[in-house]
């Protein structure tokens, strides 16, 4: 195997110090043109890929965006970074992923990441107890973007999914086609997910002029295995829910065992719905009503709203946010106010809530 081409090696080709290819590669402006165009020819002919750290290193501008993420095993990665890679693919950027187990010290993995300067800025995806010195780092000038359900409003530019509208049109579906009897199974209720998804139950049943029965609440983990022990719970009891709208998807697979070991049948006895709409929803026996969190659009939006505050942040222009024209922005009235950017959800009908006889109809939220 040839030995791999060095910064030195395409100085010596093109009769130029080190110091001009490091500054063409930095893209800095004091490079005659002709010499530029010379250089950039040679590292090309030669297969030539800079070294990111050592550009770094030399004062130079990064093109690495950091991406956090709790589990690659999360149901919901895999459309988040297909929309976040399909938009880096576009840009001169490329990607470095960071996944924070629950026993590492954050600080202490967030403070080698910035202070290694090898990122431009990071994209955190639901960063749970990390948020707090995500939002120190923002303070002090490190572009960062968040994709966040689980915790309150911060100053830190957010994008995500209009939970209580989701969760509003799905009982409100489930009572527009016959059910009073509503149950609703959350997710943890320290989440502001879970609190606004439960706001939009309420919300449905007061419209509809139903009295909410607080029996009919439970509180689960979004995992299957809480949705079958809720599940069972409502079954069991006299009177029974005639429809569950489980807080996730996942628990509503578990809702469904649930209604599989006492006999009863989905749609006929029980109605369910969930929300998310992860790939396994549109396969179950029966396929499951759900709400459809825009998640590649998501990840796309995000990256692009990071790049344009790091823009902003290297040029000291304020954002124009141009790239996100394909998109519905609700951009802050003050500079000062932080940036949220809110995605509408929709209710996919299937045959898990309705026996119709076209169960897969898809209505916009």
């Amino acid at each position: 195997m040839a030995d791999r081409v060095t910064i030195q090696d395409i100085a010596r080709l093109a009769g130029v110090s080190k110091a001009t290819v490091s500054r063409v590669i930095n893209q800095k402006p004091d490079v005659d043109a002709m010499t530029r165009k010379r250089i950039l020819r040679i590292m090309e002919e030669q297969d030539f890929v800079p070294n990111a750290a050592a550009a770094v290193l030399a004062g130079g501008r990064t093109h690495l965006l950091g991406v956090l993420i709790p589990s690659l095993t999360w149901p919901l990665m895999p459309q988040l970074m297909l929309g976040i890679g399909d938009f880096a693919e576009q840009t001169t950027y490329d990607l470095v992923l960071y996944t924070m187990g629950q026993r590492l010290d954050h600080r202490v993995v967030l403070d080698r990441i910035v202070s290694s300067k090898m990122t431009a800025g990071m994209l955190a995806i639901f960063p749970g107890n990390a948020k707090e010195h995500l939002i120190a780092y923002h303070e002090q000038g490190f572009p960062i973007v968040i994709i966040d359900d689980q915790s309150p409003v911060s100053s830190l530019p957010w994008v995500g999914t209009d939970h209580r509208a989701g969760a509003r049109q799905v009982v409100k579906h489930l009572i527009d086609v016959g059910h009073r009897d509503i149950a609703y199974i959350s997710g943890p209720k320290s989440f502001k997910v879970s609190q606004d998804r439960q706001l939009g139950y309420h919300d449905a049943l007061q419209e509809a002029g139903i009295e909410a029965r607080p029996e009919f609440v439970l509180e689960g983990d979004f995992k299957p295995r809480t949705g079958l022990a809720c599940g069972r719970r409502l079954l069991e009891m006299t009177p029974r829910p005639t429809a569950i709208f489980a807080g996730n998807d996942e628990m509503a697979y578990g809702v469904m065992e649930a209604a599989e070991d006492l006999g009863l049948r989905i749609p006929d006895d029980l109605a369910l719905a969930g929300f998310d709409d992860i790939a396994p929803s549109a396969h179950m026996r029966p396929p499951l009503t759900t709400v459809r969190q825009p998640f590649y659009e998501m990840g796309q939006l995000a990256i692009s709203l990071l790049l344009s505050l790091l823009e902003a942040s290297r040029t000291r222009i304020p954002p124009s946010f141009q790239s996100l024209r394909p998109f519905t922005v609700d951009l802050p009235l003050r500079a000062p106010d932080p940036i949220r950017i809110q995605l509408p959800s929709t209710l996919i009908v299937r045959a898990s809530s309705t026996s119709v006889k076209n169960p897969s109809s898809e209505l916009a939220g």
